[in-house]
Formats: C-alpha cells, sequence, structure tokens
C-alpha cells in the first residue's frame, strides 16, 4: 500500500486543511472523495489513479443497485425450508438478481495536523456489507464479517499526523449469504473521530428513565470514560439534559481520580417531563462534558425519551401506562430503487407513509436496521423492534452468518444493543427469527445464551424471537427463553396456545403474507392461497396470499377479539428486493409482492384496507379501476375499504344499494362488496353516511380515456442544496379530462435539466428488469416514480417527461 500513487492527490483535501478549532471532539464525515473498485487487487501493487480503472462514488454507497438485473446472478437450486419446500427447486430472483456478488475496494485520502498528534484517531463504519476488511496505510487494522453491524477501529497507532493516509477497505459478498436482498459495499455513512486520549467511549453513554410522574422525572446516566493516556488523572464529567426546545433543564458533576476507564453513574432530576409517545414523540438530550485538569477536553451528545414499557400476558402492550396495540409492520432494509445506500429522506418518506396509514411500529427484519431509520424514529413517534439475525448455528444459506455465530454473536449482539439502547423508540430486542434451531435439541439453550445477552446489556427491554415452527420452539425450550413469544402465521393457534401456555406474553411476529400487485385485478375474485397467473402478477382484490399465510382480514379478526395480544407486525410494509413469492422458479420476478405499499412507494389498494383498521382518519376507498373494455357485460366486483357505518355505490347514477359492515362474514366484518356489479363504461361512485345516516363523502373513478399527457407530483418541491436531499415525483399517465389511464404502460423519457440528478426510476412492477438508473421505463397501472437529488449549490432544477403520443410535461424543484 505505501506504493500507491498519489500524483492527482498532491493538494491535500481543502476539508482536512482548515484548522480544527480547540481540542475538543472532531467529527468529519466522510461521504465525498472516495475511490472504488469492483475487483480483488493486491495490496502491493499500485493504485494508479490515473487509468481510469477507480470510480470517483459518495458514501453510503451500494455497487449492485444500478445492476443489470439478470436472472442467472442469483439463480440457485436450493431447498427454503421457511417456504415449505419438501425438495430442492429452481430459485430465481432471490436476492434481487442484482450484481451484489464479488469483490470490491475502496479507498481515499485522510489528513489531520500535526499539532493533533496528541490525540485518539477513530473510523466509524454505520455498515459494510460484507465482510469488511480495513487498512491504513496498508496495515490491517481490523476486521468485521457481518455486514450489519457497526463498528469502530483505533487508528491511532498507524496513523501519520501531519500528512497524507491512505484508509482502504475490502468487501466480499459471498453467493448465497442472504434469502434477500443485502446491497454491496459501503452502504452506511463513515465518520472520523478525533478526540482526546480522555473521552467518552464509542457507545459510551446509557440513559435509562426509571422513575417516571407528571411532576418529576429521572435520568439515570451511565458513562464510561476512557483513559487511553494510561496517566493518573482528575477526571471531572459534566452531565446537562437540554429539553426539545434547547433550554437546560438539569445538570449534575462527579470527579474521579484514575489512570483506567472510569464507569461515571450520574442521576439527573427533571422537573415536569414531557413524555415520548407515537403522537407526541418528546426528545431530550443528555450532553456529556468530560475534562482533565478543568480543561474541556470531550463533548458527546446522547438523545433520549422519558416514557415506560408494559407487556402483560393478559391485557397487553402499555406505553406509558395506556394500553396500546402493535400495528406494526415489517421492513428489509433496502430502500427501493436506492438500493441498500441509507438516505435520510427516503427513510423518512417511508416512516410518513406508513404514519399515515396508522402504522406505530416497525420491526427490523430480519437484522440491525440504519440508525437514521432509528433516529427518525424517535423524531416521528414510531415504536422499533430490533432484530439481530436470521440465523445462529444452522445456516439457512450456504455462506449465511451461520459461518460466524460462534465467534461473533456475542459482540454483535452487544454491540447493536449499545448502539441502539439509547433510543426511546425500541421496544424490545429479537435475537433471531425463524431459526432452524427451533427444530434441534440444542436451540432452547443458544436462545438462553443470546437472551441473557440482552437482559445483561439492556434490562430495561424484553427480548423476544419470531417463531414459524411455534410447536417445535415450545417443545424444545426455545419458547421459553424469551420475554415476549412472537409467532409467524399461526393466528389460528393463538388462543389454544394461550390456554397451553397462560404465561406466555403473545404476539402475531410476522402475519399475513398477502400479496397483491398494485392496480392489478383477476378474476374471478375469490380467496387465494396457491396464486398463480401466467403474467407473473398477482391481484389486488387482496385475496392472494402466499400458502403459510393468511388475508389481512383473518389477523384483523384475531387481533379484534383477542385481548391479550400485543399486535401484529405485516410482513411487508413495503416491497422489497428479492424474495419475489409466489413467483421465482423461473419467473422474470426480482422483487417481492408482499408490500402494503410498492417498491416505488405507491399506495396498494391494500394501504387503505389497513388504514381503514389502524386509523383515526377518515377513510372511503373504491377498487378496482373503472377502465374493462375487454369486460364489457362481465362482472366486476367492487369493494370498498372505509370505516364509515354505511356506504351506497352508485354506477352511472345507479344506486346498487348500500352497505354495511357484516360481522358474521370474515371478508364483509372489515370491507364492503358488490359482487355482481356487471361493467359498463362511466363512472362509479360511493357515497359514504355517517351513523345519523347524513351523506359526509363521496368517492368517484371515471372510465379513462386515450392517454394524452403526463401529470407530475412532487413529495416535495423544496428539497435542501445538501447533494443528499431527494424529492419523489410521481409520474401518472392521465387522458385529456385528467383521469388516471389505469392500464397504461407507457414508455416515458424522464429528464433533469439543471444542477441536479435523476437518482432512479421505479414503477413498482416486480417483473420489470429495466436498470433503475436508466432514464426510461415505462409505467404500471399508469404510474411510476421519479427520484430526483439536487446538488450542493442552491438553483432550482426542472424535471422534464416526455413519451410517444403524449404531450411533454414539466415540473420545477427549487433547491435551497
Amino acid at each position: 500500500m505505501n506504493a500507491i500513487s498519489v500524483r492527482s492527490w498532491l493538494l491535500v483535501l481543502s476539508f482536512f486543511c482548515t484548522p480544527l478549532q480547540g481540542k475538543d471532539r472532531v467529527v468529519l464525515q466522510l461521504d465525498k472523495d472516495w475511490k472504488f473498485i469492483k475487483k480483488e487487487i493486491s495490496l502491493e501493487q499500485e493504485m494508479n489513479l490515473d487509468n481510469g480503472s477507480w470510480s470517483n462514488v459518495h458514501i453510503p454507497h451500494d455497487w449492485a443497485i444500478e445492476g443489470p438485473f439478470n436472472l442467472n446472478q442469483d439463480m440457485q437450486f436450493v431447498k427454503v425450508i421457511e417456504d415449505g419446500d419438501k425438495d430442492a427447486r429452481l430459485r430465481t430472483g432471490r436476492t434481487g438478481a442484482l450484481p451484489a456478488t464479488g469483490i470490491g475496494w475502496y479507498w481515499r485520502l485522510l489528513h489531520l495536523p500535526a499539532d493533533y498528534s496528541d490525540q485518539r484517531v477513530y473510523i466509524e463504519f454505520d455498515g459494510v456489507m460484507s465482510n469488511a476488511q480495513v487498512y491504513l496505510n496498508g496495515k490491517l487494522i481490523g476486521q468485521r464479517p457481518y455486514g450489519y453491524s457497526s463498528f469502530s477501529f483505533d487508528l491511532t497507532d498507524h496513523f501519520s499526523f501531519g500528512t497524507n493516509n491512505v484508509l482502504a477497505v475490502r468487501v466480499e459478498n459471498k453467493p448465497e449469504m442472504s434469502r434477500f436482498y443485502t446491497g454491496a459495499g459501503i452502504y452506511r455513512p463513515v465518520r472520523l473521530l478525533c478526540t482526546s486520549p480522555v473521552h467518552v467511549a464509542h457507545w459510551g453513554t446509557n440513559v435509562t428513565t426509571p422513575q417516571i410522574t407528571s411532576k418529576k422525572g429521572v435520568a439515570n446516566v451511565k458513562t464510561l470514560v476512557k483513559n487511553t493516556s494510561h496517566k493518573e488523572e482528575k477526571i471531572w464529567l459534566l452531565t446537562e439534559v437540554y429539553d426539545s426546545h434547547g433550554k437546560r433543564v438539569a445538570s449534575v458533576s462527579n470527579t474521579q481520580t484514575s489512570r483506567q476507564d472510569i464507569q461515571f453513574e450520574q442521576n439527573c432530576m427533571i422537573n415536569n417531563p414531557m413524555l415520548w409517545n407515537v403522537e407526541t414523540p418528546t426528545l431530550y438530550t443528555v450532553v456529556s462534558k468530560v475534562y482533565v485538569n478543568n480543561e474541556l477536553c470531550d463533548t458527546y451528545h446522547t438523545s433520549f425519551g422519558f416514557r415506560t414499557l408494559k407487556f402483560d400476558k393478559d391485557k397487553g402492550f402499555f406505553l406509558n401506562g395506556e394500553r396500546l396495540k402493535i400495528k406494526g409492520v415489517c421492513m428489509h432494509h433496502d430502500l427501493g430503487p436506492l438500493g441498500a445506500a441509507v438516505n435520510w429522506r427516503a427513510t423518512e418518506r417511508q416512516i410518513e407513509i406508513l404514519k399515515d396509514m396508522g402504522c406505530n411500529a416497525i420491526r427490523t427484519s430480519h437484522n440491525p436496521s440504519s440508525v437514521e431509520l432509528l433516529d427518525l424514529c424517535d423524531k416521528m413517534g414510531m415504536l422499533v423492534q430490533v432484530e439481530a439475525f436470521d440465523e445462529w448455528k444452522l445456516g439457512k444459506c450456504v455462506n449465511g452468518y451461520n459461518l460466524f455465530f460462534d465467534q461473533w454473536a456475542e459482540t454483535d449482539l452487544t454491540d447493536l444493543i449499545h448502539r441502539d439502547r439509547n433510543h426511546p423508540c425500541v421496544i424490545m430486542w429479537s435475537i433471531g427469527n425463524e431459526l432452524r434451531e427451533q427444530n434441534d435439541a440444542n436451540g432452547g439453550k443458544i436462545a438462553r445464551f443470546l437472551s441473557d445477552i440482552v437482559h445483561r446489556e439492556d434490562p430495561t427491554r424484553p427480548s423476544t424471537a419470531g417463531f414459524n415452527n411455534h410447536w417445535a420452539a415450545i417443545a424444545n425450550g426455545l419458547a421459553d427463553v424469551v420475554d415476549l413469544v412472537g409467532f409467524n402465521y399461526k393466528h389460528f393457534d393463538y388462543v389454544h396456545q394461550r390456554k397451553e401456555h397462560p404465561d406466555y406474553i403473545l404476539y402475531g411476529s410476522e402475519t399475513s403474507s398477502a400479496v397483491s400487485s398494485r392496480g392489478i385485478y383477476k378474476f374471478p375474485v375469490k380467496e387465494n392461497w396457491e396464486p398463480w397467473y401466467n403474467d407473473y402478477q398477482v391481484s389486488s382484490y387482496d385475496m392472494d396470499y402466499v400458502p403459510w399465510g393468511s388475508t389481512p382480514d383473518t389477523e384483523f379478526s384475531q387481533q379484534d377479539d383477542n385481548e391479550f395480544l400485543l399486535g401484529e407486525f405485516v410482513w411487508t410494509g413495503f416491497d422489497y428486493l428479492g424474495e419475489p413469492s409466489p413467483y421465482g422458479d423461473g419467473a422474470s420476478s426480482r422483487s417481492s409482492y408482499f408490500g402494503i405499499v410498492d417498491l416505488a412507494g405507491l399506495k396498494k389498494d391494500r394501504f387503505y384496507l389497513y388504514q381503514s383498521q389502524w386509523s383515526d382518519k377518515p377513510v372511503l376507498h373504491i377498487m378496482p379501476h373503472w377502465t374493462w373494455p375487454d369486460r364489457v357485460g362481465q362482472i366486476v366486483p367492487i369493494q370498498c375499504y372505509t370505516n364509515y357505518p354505511k356506504v351506497e355505490l352508485f354506477v352511472n347514477g345507479v344506486s346498487m344499494g348500500g352497505k354495511e359492515k357484516d360481522p358474521t362474514s370474515k371478508f364483509t366484518r372489515y370491507r364492503m362488496m358488490w359482487d355482481s356489479v356487471k361493467y359498463e363504461p362511466g363512472e362509479i361512485k360511493l357515497v359514504a353516511y355517517d351513523s345519523f345516516n347524513k351523506a359526509c363523502e363521496e368517492k368517484v373513478v371515471r372510465t379513462a380515456g386515450r392517454p394524452y399527457q403526463v401529470r407530475l407530483t412532487a413529495d416535495k418541491n423544496r428539497i435542501k442544496a445538501d447533494g443528499k436531499d431527494l424529492s419523489f415525483v410521481t409520474l401518472e399517465v392521465i387522458d385529456e379530462n385528467g383521469n388516471v389511464c389505469p392500464r397504461d404502460a407507457s414508455m416515458l423519457f424522464v429528464k433533469v435539466v439543471g444542477n441536479g440528478s435523476l437518482k432512479a426510476l421505479c414503477n413498482g412492477d416486480a417483473t420489470d428488469l429495466t436498470s433503475f438508473a436508466s432514464n426510461y421505463m415505462r409505467t404500471f397501472s399508469g404510474k411510476m416514480v421519479a427520484i430526483v437529488q439536487g446538488a450542493d449549490t442552491p438553483e432550482d432544477i426542472k424535471v422534464v417527461v416526455s413519451g410517444e403520443r403524449l404531450k411533454t410535461s414539466e415540473l420545477v424543484i427549487h433547491v435551497e
């Protein structure tokens, strides 16, 4: 590595040349100026920066997401026990059909002034997928195999102050290491930390709130202060608490003298504390200031919230003493067409959509999430189950986590808890999902090992796990060693197991697995647990589900009728890359159909079914669309998702009768259904009535004419000039009267004019193998989404969309 050519880096980056003021903690975000190559290299060979083989990339970076898609890339012949396979069979698209396997290298220069040579230097990675090896100036500093783990390494002993240092990271994704899309590369943020030899340790604070009343709250703050000088130092720790308005509301200090690390424990009293909950997620901040010989040498910030948790075997879940049904979804970590590379706005948008649906919880299936997700859930009021593993010792994949479990499981789980324990949104720790140890005699022993780590590192939150073979997990003792027992797809057995094990605290850790393609409707309309259609789509009548699953209505009834259940986590909130059930054995599908929201972030019909059940806002949704030239005179059933007590349907002005929900039937308990409507062009209209039989809302859907132009609607017309913020622009093909053409598949071309870029296109069609990085794509059911990113300078950008026989459309986005 010493032979690395730095001819084009003779000038030190101005970012590092700026003198660092004072000797307090300095954190540098390492997001720019990285070089990347996807191939194996030798540390001894010269990296010639001028030969064009290295790409300039920004971190976070996912090298695979731009494609191209190729169903050969992740083709496997494998038996997936979790899907009920009895024998091995062909699997395609299982991990997204994207080029995520292989070896990649990243490198960049680091520079700190010579007068900082008395400081400590650390590198912090939030996530590297996977098998990361970190080098500084040719020396291996450390490695971390689990791609979802956050970690930090001390660079000090190999760091040269006042000159350039070369940081290099080797990444290797092996084939068959996951059941779903992982992404590839340094896909989460990286930071360089420079601090005094005496400083707060990495994830060194632990804030709990053991006492909360309306008049007083106690924040117990444990702070680990590292003393890497190994000198006898008089260390003074000042801990201050600030409210959400930046006002200091508490302060406490202690002094200790030691030549070693010191664990401080302090209690901060706060008058009239504001509670954190899902409606008003009030946050406080602990500021830890470390002084040595009365000189400030480190400042560390920790966000937390005052809230209480209670999990009751009879009455369910209580937040701050109030009963709250968990209305949750499972979420994989990819951001759809953006891949695994974490983005604040994209994550925020997902949470906004879920909260609009009435969702109040996320399960991070099946691995640790990004820090950004938890920060946003803290801020926006979303509960989180943090899940650690999808495998233990018995692997589901050839190169899965089973290869690392013995050496790394305790470290990975401990680090995860230390990283995430101060987030008030986190309510439980999952030690695993659908473990094959459910069928192993040692399953209970391994579960005890992991659950004990949870209790040791965070006694304030319960351990849990998701069981798909709950009978075996109960028989071998695995279910007995977690605090909360999660059942995956066992709606039919909640009541029986409650009688058999009255001390279990039960919930649906994975529910439904209904499948649907946005805007696609199949006839005849019927409940279907083995859906298969030759166009590789599934029906949006929301009665299709995989063999182990159920309709949403089935789980709703169990949750409503059984107070003892904590709630549910639906599989899944959004579609995700990989696992294209019910297809995938030779189909063109490369992403899932499970989502309540599609891969582009467009709402499926099912969104409104959940919204009508979970949300307090008025809901009146009609389906299907009303453009069926191939079904004139044939039956086209109409359904309504609503929380109004009565709804009347009109077809071309003629009443088809009013409906009220009927609790005696599974489907009519949660939907209103007109099963015998014959299609004729025109319009269908729903009129909703309140409990006094007064009309209070209408919804109309009209037959669409010929495609005329594209309507552009941005979720944000103003974005930040930081080079990271995004605007998600929905493109809808409409007729001359403004009606969406619901069966349109126009090829649209998208251009961004000005100092911005087209980040990705996505139409939500699981079978479309067009690269997300392309500037053209077909609409799916008349719609698609263009993701637009501004630069780091304030300059308006214009989105221009054109298509054959369509009027060109434009939209201005302000970058400020």
